[in-house]
């Protein structure tokens, strides 16, 4: 267990993930490394791992799904600059990156769909966001909107996620995603008015 120094034992919640000298992170973070020798294949598993868990925003405790879900907020942000082909693009890199981790890095973690894999969500809010106008009205819904089919995966969605492979489990992410833009673009038709 990791303890807090006694200067940051008042903290709140928010302040103390958002610290970036949070010592239980990082010594989370050492603990998994040390695990994993320094062989090339002990190479390999660590960019699974880092890339599974988004850099390792995937051990945040609490709801590491909703942790990754934030974490693709600036990607977005930054693809969306670079237009329709980029964003693309780079969406596509994501998926493949999800497609190529999740598997190997579920193997490695001892759980199908372990928690700490969040490049799934990424993928998925990069779905969800895609061709919506650079605004935090539309990221904050789009963020709200994918958390909800992603949490409670209503059909078709948790039927993409049946099976223990790695495909599974970026699967009810992207149909989250497809079925997320889908409901941001009724949102913004009707409710905002554009």
């Amino acid at each position: 267990m990791c303890l807090q120094p006694a200067g940051r034992m008042g903290q709140g919640l928010g302040e103390l993930l958002t610290s970036t000298l949070n010592p239980c992170i990082f010594e989370m973070l050492r603990s998994k490394r040390a695990r994993i020798n320094e062989s090339p294949k002990g190479l390999r598993l660590r960019l699974i791992l880092a890339a599974a868990t988004w850099g390792g925003v995937g051990y945040l405790p609490g709801m590491p799904g909703t942790w990754g879900t934030l974490a693709a907020l600036p990607l977005w942000w930054g693809l969306s600059l670079l237009g329709p082909w980029g964003y693309g693009l780079g969406t596509a890199a994501v998926l493949l990156l999800a497609l190529w981790s999740a598997g190997p890095a579920q193997d490695y973690l001892g759980r199908t769909d372990h928690p700490a894999i969040v490049v799934d969500e990424v993928a998925g809010l990069l779905i969800t966001l895609a061709g919506v106008p650079l605004t935090w009205q539309n990221a904050v819904a789009g963020f709200i909107v994918f958390r909800i089919l992603d949490i409670f995966k209503p059909f078709p969605i948790r039927w993409f996620g049946r099976g223990e492979g790695g495909l599974e489990v970026v699967a009810d992410d992207v149909a989250a995603g497809v079925m997320g833009r889908m409901a941001l673009e009724v949102m913004i038709i009707f409710w905002l008015g554009r």
